[in-house]
């Protein structure tokens, strides 16, 4: 099992982050980089997993690769958006009160 064995996952992928995701840290060139070496890493981790596992998953700020097995001799692959925004400001649960300095 190789990543070219994902391929069209991958080319998928590829199209939907450049038609709709905004990601002002990596360009399209560094996110098929960095998606190929997510896609090695679940293969590692697929291929490694412990006895009655049944995923292989790697994972990055932006991008989460996961394996799973399945009933032929390839394992489905999923490749899921972290979508977050970098100017969202975290908001405190209803029960915590903020501390203010007085």
């Amino acid at each position: 099992m190789t990543v070219e064995t994902f391929q069209r996952e991958i080319g998928d992928a590829l199209k939907n982050y450049d038609r709709f995701v905004v990601c002002l840290q990596k360009t399209p060139d560094e996110f098929a980089q960095a998606l190929a070496s997510l896609v090695q890493k679940a293969i590692k981790a697929f291929e490694s997993r412990p006895a009655g596992m049944r995923h292989g998953i790697a994972l990055d700020q932006e991008v989460t690769v996961i394996l799973s097995q399945s009933d032929t001799e390839r394992p489905l692959c999923g490749i899921y958006f972290n979508l977050h925004s970098p100017y969202r400001k975290d908001a405190l649960p209803k029960t915590v009160k903020p501390f203010l300095d007085d």
